[in-house]
């Protein structure tokens, strides 16, 4: 089945609102209070929908209740049964340095259809639309995987573009890249972002590859299967976040989930700017009113825009 056409504009509106929360925190130095600021206001709007909805990804377990929890109920408690993934602030230090790309954006599924994933780290590895199904896998060695995907876009390896999150343990990743002669486009965080730059009318980069939160895996994973791409994903886990996922419901811990076993079913996603970026401009302030860019993805009605509108505060 298919989400309601009509449920979309509201969810555009949580991460619209939820930009402006933090937006009065923008460049103030203060990531907490920028996240609360947008965590209270996506709340307040989500529990205004129609909706039997539960937070699946969101802001740590149920016992950190000021922000919107793993398990947390939102909604009217009437009409569809949904399941909700939900980065009120991605980029909080972004956000608190005045720096670009910070967003907000949830992802929207019905009941079932999003993977329950730990607050922990996943092993990524993304690529763009019409490529073979699963062309890539996380235990290639990259030599393998770089040549597979240069030799189905025709491309010489030396014009392959790759996006890598910077971080220590990406070095041996990086060395390997390196070596093949693959162009590196690095970034510092917000790996939604940087997935989410192998897809559209004109893509940045051929691949990403890195180990990112795996919470935002799930969000990109509902992007991308918007947009018909392909990602592989595999959480690490040590032995306490082994029991926190032994209580979402996942048994094998060494399991390889392709994107259609991450995101089933149809799919809504928006992102709203809090600083300019890849993904939406910034929020803008008025006196008595704010202007915000959203990225809006919803996959059965085939809708990609990007919308910009103006609220009264």
């Amino acid at each position: 089945m298919a989400i309601e056409k009509s449920l979309l504009d509201k969810f555009i509106k949580s991460t619209e609102f939820a930009a402006y929360g933090a937006s009065p925190f923008i460049g103030k130095g203060d990531k907490i209070a920028a996240d609360q600021g947008a965590v209270d206001m996506m709340r307040s709007v989500l529990n205004k929908i129609e909706m039997k909805a539960t937070i699946v990804i969101g802001e740590g377990e149920m016992d950190e209740a000021p922000m919107l929890h793993i398990g947390e109920k939102v909604g009217t408690n009437t009409g569809p049964e949904l399941d909700i993934a939900v980065d009120p602030l991605e980029g909080t230090t972004f956000t608190s340095k005045g720096l670009p790309n910070a967003f907000s954006v949830l992802a929207v599924a019905e009941k079932g259809n999003l993977l329950s994933a730990p607050d922990t780290y996943m092993e990524k590895i993304i690529i763009g639309t019409d490529l073979p199904k699963n062309l890539l896998d996380l235990d290639n060695s990259i030599e393998k995987n770089i040549n597979l995907l240069a030799d189905v876009k025709n491309k010489k390896i030396s014009e392959l573009n790759a996006c890598v999150m910077k971080r220590p343990r990406h070095n041996h990743l990086i060395k390997s890249l390196e070596s093949l002669g693959v162009n590196i486009n690095f970034i510092t965080d917000g790996d939604i972002a940087g997935g989410l730059t192998v897809v559209g009318d004109n893509p940045q980069n051929d691949i990403y590859i890195s180990t990112g939160g795996a919470p935002e895996g799930v969000i990109v994973a509902a992007a991308l299967s918007c947009f018909g791409a392909q990602m592989q994903g595999r959480l690490v886990l040590n032995k306490n976040e082994i029991i926190r996922a032994k209580k979402l419901g996942i048994t094998n811990f060494e399991k390889k989930y392709n994107i259609d076993e991450i995101v089933k079913g149809d799919v809504i996603f928006c992102a709203s700017g809090v600083t300019s970026g890849d993904l939406a401009k910034g929020i803008k302030i008025f006196d008595d009113r704010f202007e915000v860019t959203t990225l809006a993805l919803h996959k059965s009605k085939k809708i990609n825009k990007t919308i910009t509108s103006i609220h009264k505060k």
